[in-house]
């Protein structure tokens, strides 16, 4: 399976988090699951490192080493991506989601056939496949 991490996800993984539930823990070290980082997540990490250095230590680039290390595959935002968040609906009564870095994630995912691994509770509410929340 082909598998693409929420950033959140990411950083409970990277730190061993006990936040990280078990089954997501299965398919991130199964071997036979790709396990993807996209260059969204290391442009949300750089933003909030530079934001609030105190409250997201880690950096941008070394976010992305951490990943390289545990053998995850970078995804870039390709066109097609962008393409893609048109193509994302949500039901009018759901709450609202306001984060663009979740919303190409989501697309990436979706464009690619991958599983979008979440534990944001206002993911599932786009109703599409490739979401997996944990």
């Amino acid at each position: 399976m082909k598998v693409l991490l929420d950033t959140h996800i990411i950083l409970w993984t990277l730190e061993n988090n006990t936040k990280l539930s078990e089954k997501a823990r299965e398919i991130i070290e199964n071997e036979q699951n790709q396990i993807y980082y996209s260059t969204a997540s290391v442009w949300e990490i750089a933003i909030k490192h530079m934001a609030h250095p105190e409250k997201m230590r880690i950096d941008g680039r070394g976010f992305s080493e951490k990943c390289m290390k545990s053998g995850f595959e970078m995804l870039p935002v390709y066109d097609r991506h962008v393409y893609g968040l048109e193509t994302l609906t949500r039901p009018g009564d759901a709450p609202p989601h306001n984060d663009p870095f979740d919303r190409i994630m989501l697309s990436q995912a979706k464009v690619d056939e991958l599983k979008f691994i979440t534990h944001d509770s206002l993911i599932p509410y786009y109703n599409e496949e490739c979401v997996l929340a944990v």
